[in-house]
Formats: C-alpha cells, sequence, structure tokens
C-alpha cells in the first residue's frame, strides 16, 4: 500500500479544515482527491508531504510515519504544490540542475523518466521560471518533482489557471509517468479530470463522502437522474420543483437542473405536474449521471441530514 491515511484531522482556529480522513491508496495507482476550493485538499496534501503536522490520526507513504519518519518521506515523494514555486530568477535548466543536486543526482540520470515532460519545455532551457507560461510553469515543477524518480507523486491542483489544452497534455503525461510503476495522488477541482483517475475521494468541507470508481455505473438508486430546462428562469423552477413531494434532490447544472426522484413510480406523477405549469419552454429528459451529478447528490445527502440534525456542515 503506497498511502495510508488513517483518520486524520486538522483544525486552524475554529475552522476544522480535516475531520477524521479515512482512505488508502494502492501502490501504481492513479488515485485524485476531488472538491471545491475550501474542501480540505491541499491541506490534507501538505500533510501528506510533511509539511503540516495533524492534529489527530496518521499518515504513512510506503510504511513511514510522515511525522516521524520525514525524512525517510521526502526522499521517496514528489511534490508538486498548487502554486508555483520554484525559482523565478532562475532558468529552466538552472531550476532543473538544482533540484537533482539536492535529490543526488542528475538530468541525465532520470531522463528517460522525465523525457516526454522535459522535451516540451527545452525550447525554453535558457528562460528564466518567471517567464515562462502558465503550462510552461506546469511541465517544469513536474519535472523537478520527478527529477529523483519518487516512488509516490504529490500533485496538489496542477492544472488551476492552465488552458484546456495544456490541462489534457498534462494528464496525457500522468498516465504514461503511472506506467512507470509511480503510485501518483493528484487533487483538483475539475470533475473531468475525475473521470480519468483509477479511482476518486469526494471531499466537502473536510470531510471525505466516498471513494468512488469513475468508470463503473451508480447504484440502481442513482439512477434516475433528469434533467430540466426552461427559458423563463431556472432559478424560480429550482424553487418550485425542491418543493415537490417527488423530487428528492435537485441542483443547478450550468442553464439547467439536475433532479433525482424518490422513486421510479413518480417520474410519471412529476411530468404531469410540469406539464401543469404551462411553460412551452420546458425540457424534461431523463439523463445518466456523472462524476459531478454522484458529487452533488452526496452534498445534497450531507446538507439534509445536518439540517435535520439541526448541525451546519
Amino acid at each position: 500500500m503506497s498511502l495510508i491515511i488513517d483518520h486524520v484531522e486538522k483544525s486552524y482556529d475554529a475552522v476544522k479544515a480535516l475531520k477524521k480522513v479515512n482512505f488508502e491508496v494502492n501502490d501504481g495507482e492513479l488515485f485524485g482527491l476531488i472538491g471545491p476550493d475550501g474542501a480540505g485538499k491541499t491541506t490534507l496534501f501538505r500533510i501528506m508531504a510533511s509539511l503540516v503536522i495533524p492534529d489527530a490520526g496518521h499518515c504513512l507513504i510506503q510504511g513511514h510515519n510522515v511525522v516521524k519518519d520525514y525524512r525517510e518521506v521526502r526522499k521517496i515523494i514528489g511534490y508538486m504544490p498548487g502554486r508555483f514555486s520554484l525559482y523565478m530568477d532562475l532558468s529552466v535548466e538552472e531550476n532543473l540542475a538544482f533540484y537533482a543536486q539536492v535529490f543526488g543526482t542528475t538530468v541525465d540520470e532520470n531522463y528517460d523518466l522525465i523525457r516526454d515532460v522535459y522535451e516540451q519545455i527545452a525550447p525554453f532551457k535558457k528562460r528564466l521560471a518567471g517567464k515562462l507560461s502558465g503550462g510552461m510553469k506546469q511541465k517544469l515543477a513536474l519535472s523537478c518533482a520527478l527529477i529523483h524518480r519518487p516512488e509516490v507523486l504529490i500533485l496538489d491542483e496542477p492544472t488551476t489557471g492552465v488552458d484546456a489544452v495544456s490541462r489534457m497534455e498534462f494528464w496525457d503525461m500522468l498516465k504514461k509517468i503511472q506506467k512507470e510503476g509511480i503510485t501518483i495522488v493528484v487533487s483538483t477541482p475539475y470533475m473531468d479530470e475525475a473521470e480519468l483517475c483509477d479511482r476518486v475521494g469526494l471531499i466537502q468541507k473536510g470531510s471525505l463522502l466516498e471513494i468512488t470508481d469513475p468508470s463503473k455505473p451508480y447504484d440502481k438508486d442513482e439512477t434516475q437522474l433528469f434533467s430540466l430546462k426552461s427559458k423563463r428562469g431556472i432559478y424560480t423552477c429550482l424553487e418550485r420543483v425542491r418543493r415537490l413531494e417527488e423530487c428528492r434532490h435537485a441542483w443547478l447544472f450550468g442553464d439547467q437542473l439536475h433532479v433525482t426522484l424518490r422513486s421510479e413510480r413518480d417520474a410519471i406523477q412529476i411530468k404531469s405536474i410540469l406539464d401543469s405549469w404551462d411553460d412551452s419552454t420546458l425540457e424534461w429528459t431523463k439523463i445518466t449521471p456523472t462524476i459531478e451529478d454522484r458529487f452533488m447528490g452526496l452534498i445534497e445527502r450531507e446538507t439534509e441530514k445536518s439540517h435535520n440534525n439541526g448541525e451546519t456542515i
């Protein structure tokens, strides 16, 4: 097992950033931690990288405790923080040479691992890191994180703020790196990237809601999902739909609503109700749920549960 997160907790004053987070990552797996800003992803990744000490629980990387054995942990991980943190006043090749020296290796020694990434930044090897584009900074940071051939690669929102083409190129590179036997743990706020992972953990406000395989179909009770569109105002529709007894959960999804029902029998009844609204622009369609729908459904259930218990999440 490459990574074990054992009931990890962390608070900052009154804010509970992590609430008994518990999961494991297999050797050679590409594991994604998915959630919005403020969900606790960065705090957890800093704990993995031995930069933050948890208040409770344990984090083990290849059997090493990240607190007690932090020196060993730092030798076997590659860490890419969310914010670009290389030396802006050093060139591309100077940054690579520096990080290689820190880990007692050379660029040539592990060139086969970083080749695909490095070849894209090689034309700019004399350019200062601070003068690179967002996509090139991303590739340089990944090269530096891989320079010592780590056993576990930890990437905190590596594609945030990067254009769509660079994002896809980056994920293609991650797939190739995974084939080298390196375990990859990556966080992202983008749901389309979740579908590229072997497994994903869905996290919201410090709580791990679920771990799932994005390639597998959802349970039967999660497949009754419908899309509702209207040109008369989607927010008005949201309020009206949520008041319907047949509606289990409803949430905004771009310019439409996604709605789950309490049972299959409710599909006929709710369609009859929608027809009675006398809105010719209404479009009601059964759709296949995505990983984002799964996440939103879980958030809706957690919100409902906490409301019933008089709590806030």
